[in-house]
């Protein structure tokens, strides 16, 4: 299965099962830019996205802020560190309004003994989230930050794309520059450049926060 930045790698099925495994927990409300997990953290519980738009991002050695994933509804954070009992890799903000089930780990790891479907699907979607690493590095090397920049718009145009009559294509996120930078392994000057050079050629619009993709084709010319 080809996987991205921002496509989940539960199946839809097992997304209804896990919310059947696991009713516990409580609800909490996160407003947009909120921590809900911080890198280096405890591993004291899992959140089950019900509503909203997360990030997870990581540090890089340099300081700066690398953006790893983007999950709405249905979708599992922090489960890879509840299974090990490790620290938190990553930091999870709220990109959005979120709303969210925390369950304990300790519930986490019975219910999937309790269900071993349940549990390989879980560790089947990590290891895609790893493979999925694995490629990006590769995409950093063997493409250039047009390239990659024009990758992720079209990736984001596909899985949060609002089409429009006409055909346009707005992305339902509200990325920065800084989070494009991040998401693609270039600095933030180059993504801006990146960015002019597709309004110039006409594929995109940008404003604050906001991009529409007027030709999903065009930026992904070598695929």
């Amino acid at each position: 299965m080809k996987t991205g930045l921002t496509q989940s790698l539960l199946p839809p099925d097992l997304r209804q099962r896990m919310a059947d495994l696991l009713p516990d927990g409580r609800t909490v409300t996160y407003p947009p830019k909120e921590k809900i997990f911080g890198e280096g953290d405890e591993s004291t519980h899992i959140a089950i996205i019900l509503r909203g738009v997360v990030k997870i991002t990581a540090s890089t050695a340099t300081g700066r802020e690398a953006l790893l994933g983007l999950r709405g509804a249905g979708e599992i954070v922090g489960e890879l560190a509840a299974l090990y009992g490790s620290p938190r890799s990553a930091t999870v903000r709220a990109l959005s309004g979120v709303e969210a089930r925390l369950i304990a780990a300790s519930v986490f790891q019975q219910r999937l003994r309790q269900d071993p479907d349940a549990l390989f699907a879980v560790l089947a979607a990590v290891i895609g989230r790893l493979r999925e690493s694995d490629r990006r590095r590769l995409e950093f090397t063997g493409f250039d930050v047009l390239e990659r920049v024009s990758l992720l718009l079209a990736e984001l145009a596909l899985t949060h794309g609002e089409v429009s009559a006409e055909g346009a294509v707005t992305i339902g996120l509200r990325l920065s520059q800084e989070e494009v930078a991040g998401a693609t392994g270039a600095s933030r000057e180059a993504v801006a450049k990146a960015l002019r050079q597709l309004r110039d050629r006409g594929v995109v619009t940008t404003a604050r926060q906001r991009i529409v993709v007027l030709s999903v084709k065009a930026l992904r010319p070598r695929l």
